[in-house]
């Protein structure tokens, strides 16, 4: 039997591989979204349309159709395991159409709680590049499935390397190939370091990659680190996950010696998230916002799949922004539909948004740190300057100092892309913060503001 779905005529399923085949051909046929020749049969869609009608709701028609018999969705849990890989492979642009612009959160957690583990195995088998950033599927099945997409990604890109391309398709095999041994590199956690998840990996010409350090499915602290200009998956990978390490490893010592020693078992867990999930500028289109843009989208569906699995149990989370993930960051939070704990932004060009008041950050906790001799702070460039007074964000000390807290020296942060430094005022003003202790950060200093500024 040939199955007509989304007003696309599909590959043959036999009955036994979709109960509802009949149904569905019935119910498409009947639908007036579906295009039909003079005689009345339906004619099947381009691929570009027919992607949009597997993914988008308003093309299946009304309510949550994302996740009706004639979507993708709806159709891949349906389906016999064995046929999975098969549907997916002959619907990649439908998949990317779900990544790009995925359901909302909870439904998505719904739909897969709805399912059995030998369905929900088949599609981390069958679909893993659909549900390894799907958001609002659980962040344990997304390292799963990621992983076993990295592994096949490295395997399938060797055996082209090993074959007849041409050489221009073999220099972008072998970056393909760097990428994810670099991916594969950075998910080695060393020696008595917490586990390290993929909770994304997207492959393409622009390989888009997060990696959380600690269980992002319990902690009761989660910080996002979003990264600016020249931060890509082939390149600096590696560097931000150890950034989330160092945030990790901090925000654990803080709230160790909060609990105590013999309370150090019952810690509240934390994780970093480093995360890479947009393509960040570089020099030739840094002065754009179409990449913040999109590295809003990536970030909001992000947060909003965090809130759905935790929902009942929320975390506390943080968003630390740098550079021009800081206008990333900040458009995401302007927009109302999701709200975070605290923010961090260091080295801020700005954005729209006039004042803390209008950001979804809770109690107005957003906090601004600024180096001497950076020449990002104070320029405005995307809009109002949060290091501003007028904007309202607390100013926190990253000119070095002596901690208050046991009296050891804390390293100064200079130009643009020292904010991060293990042992440093900065760091360890951006691990309180993303813990709920920003009454603890050191305040910055009138010297250090006249230094940001240029003065």
């Amino acid at each position: 039997m040939t199955s007509i779905v989304g007003g696309a005529v599909e590959t043959p399923i036999a009955p036994s591989d979709l109960s509802a085949s009949t149904q569905i051909v019935a119910s498409a046929a009947s639908s007036a979204l579906l295009p039909l020749d003079a005689a009345g049969h339906i004619v099947a869609l381009d691929p570009g349309a027919q992607a949009h009608a597997l993914a988008d709701p308003s093309i299946a028609g009304g309510g949550d159709a994302t996740f009706s018999s004639k979507t993708m969705l709806g159709i891949l849990g349906q389906l016999d395991p064995a046929r999975v890989s098969g549907y997916v492979a002959a619907h990649e642009e439908a998949v990317s159409t779900l990544i790009t612009a995925p359901p909302v959160a909870t439904s998505v957690t719904a739909y897969w709680s709805g399912m059995n583990s030998d369905q929900q195995k088949a599609l981390i088998d069958g679909a893993p590049r659909l549900i390894g950033n799907l958001d609002g599927v659980p962040f344990q099945a997304r390292s799963r499935a990621n992983r076993l997409q990295l592994t096949r990604a490295i395997s399938d890109t060797r055996a082209r390397l090993a074959g007849h391309a041409g050489k221009g398709v073999k220099l972008q095999l072998r970056h393909t190939l760097d990428t994810l041994l670099r991916v594969k590199e950075a998910l080695k956690a060393p020696a008595g370091s917490p586990e390290r998840s993929l909770v994304i990996l997207d492959v393409g010409t622009n390989t888009r990659a997060a990696i959380a350090v600690g269980d992002v499915s319990t902690a009761r602290y989660v910080s996002y680190l979003v990264p600016g200009m020249y931060f890509s998956v082939d390149q600096q990978l590696d560097d931000w996950v150890s950034t989330a390490e160092n945030l990790y490893t901090e925000q654990r010592q803080w709230l160790r010696r909060s609990f105590g020693c013999r309370a150090c078992a019952g810690t509240p867990g934390v994780a970093a998230v480093a995360w890479i999930g947009y393509q960040t500028p570089e020099l030739l289109n840094v002065g754009g916002l179409a990449l913040a843009q999109e590295g809003a989208d990536y970030l909001e569906h992000g947060l909003e799949g965090l809130r759905a699995l935790r929902a009942g149990d929320e975390p506390y989370v943080t968003v630390i922004a740098h550079s021009y993930g800081s206008t990333a960051a900040l458009m995401a939070l302007q927009r109302g539909s999701v709200s975070v704990d605290a923010l961090a932004l260091v080295g801020s060009p700005g954005s729209a948004a006039q004042s803390v008041h209008g950001l979804d950050v809770a109690g107005g906790n957003v906090y601004v740190g600024q180096a001497g001799f950076d020449p990002v702070v104070h320029t405005a460039f995307f809009g109002s300057d949060p290091g501003a007074s007028a904007y309202g964000a607390i100013a926190f000390g990253v000119e070095g100092a002596k901690d208050p807290f046991g009296g050891a020296a804390l390293a100064g942060s200079t130009g643009h892309n020292g904010y991060f430094t293990a042992g440093s005022e900065s760091l360890r003003n951006l691990a309180l913060i993303g813990i709920g202790q920003g009454g603890l950060v050191t305040p910055a200093t009138g010297s250090a503001t006249q230094l940001a500024a240029g003065r």
